[in-house]
């Protein structure tokens, strides 16, 4: 039986080694840099000191009603979590997704990623949280567990995935910058399956936008098929950057798909930048996001702590190029 095992354990290591060849893709921008704009990607956070970090981008206007009772539609597909899709009673759709029994809820970690990624100027879509909700189906009115509700949003046409890999903005420091954020809350979302590329109209003016979206498997420990989500304990007994060789950033504790994206790609000087961004804003602003997610103070105060740890770990790293040891 032990022989078995070792065989199977040796295949599967095998199986995993070649899947990850074939399906890492070659880094690299797919066009100019001046061929799309980088406002598709990223926009410099104007006033972000003032920025609302409770209702998010899109306002108090565009969340759901609490009070409210959803018509069930049809279960939500794909992703990690389970979920439905509802209509209230404006005739708005919203994606709910839902926790999973025994796994972290990625609903709450998802918008507070997604509120700090808005505020520092990278696009997103209408996502709010509701810890429960009333709805309707085939069975009667009853009431639901909660979730991310995210607004399917008629100004927002998806035109597909886009490719961590190959994009116009590879190699660009909003590009850079924003995966060292997403590493600061150790997201291991970094598939081209949450991407999406959506053209967006306002105002008569139609643009691209490039999207990072389903952020929920965050907050907790980064792993390719057993990742933690949501976990504060878990959450604190990880690293960030361990460690600055060659010039580049070292994040060692990172198990998550496509580690070629960051393995000898990212410098301290992206470190910098991000940490400067990231840096501006307030206590206020991080208890908002943490409040917009349905975190309880305590638990929100001590997440709120490490990240804060971890923006100075990065603004260090940034000007000395030197990991400082914890």
């Amino acid at each position: 039986m032990a022989r078995l095992t070792f065989t199977w354990r040796a295949l599967l290591a095998v199986i995993i080694a070649v899947s990850t060849a074939q399906c890492a893709a070659m880094v690299r921008p797919t066009s100019p840099p001046t061929a799309v704009p980088l406002s598709s990607w990223w926009e410099p956070p104007d006033r972000l000191a003032d920025r609302d970090l409770f209702h998010g981008p899109w306002g108090a206007a565009h969340a759901p009603d609490p009070a409210a009772q959803y018509t069930f539609v049809r279960p939500k597909s794909g992703g990690f979590n389970p979920g439905v899709i509802v209509r209230d009673a404006l005739g708005r759709e919203w994606h709910v997704k839902q926790p999973r029994p025994s796994h972290g809820d990625e609903g709450p970690s998802e918008v507070v990623l997604s509120r700090v990624l808005s505020a520092l100027g990278y696009h997103q879509p209408p996502v709010y949280y509701l810890p429960s909700f009333t709805m309707r189906d085939k069975s009667g009115v009853h009431t639901e567990r909660g979730g991310r509700f995210r607004l399917d949003e008629p100004s927002m046409k998806d035109m597909g995935e886009w490719s961590w890999q190959q994009n116009p903005f590879v190699g660009q420091r909003p590009y850079q910058g924003l995966l060292v954020i997403l590493l600061m809350f150790n997201s291991s979302d970094l598939k081209n399956s949450n991407n999406t590329v959506y053209q967006v109209t306002r105002g008569g003016r139609t643009v691209d936008w490039y999207v990072v979206r389903d952020l929920g498997d965050a907050l907790g420990r980064t792993g390719r098929f057993a990742p933690q989500r949501n976990n504060l304990e878990i959450f604190s007994r990880t690293r960030f950057i361990t460690g600055v060789d060659d010039g580049f950033a070292e994040f060692g504790d990172y198990r998550g798909l496509h580690g070629e994206l960051l393995h000898r790609r990212i410098t301290p000087a992206d470190v910098a930048w991000a940490s400067a961004l990231i840096g501006g804003l307030s206590e206020r602003q991080w208890e908002d996001a943490f409040r917009a997610g349905g975190y309880p103070p305590n638990v929100a105060r001590r997440f709120i702590s490490i990240l804060r740890s971890r923006v100075t770990e990065a603004q260090r790293i940034g000007t000395t190029g030197v990991v400082i040891s914890r």
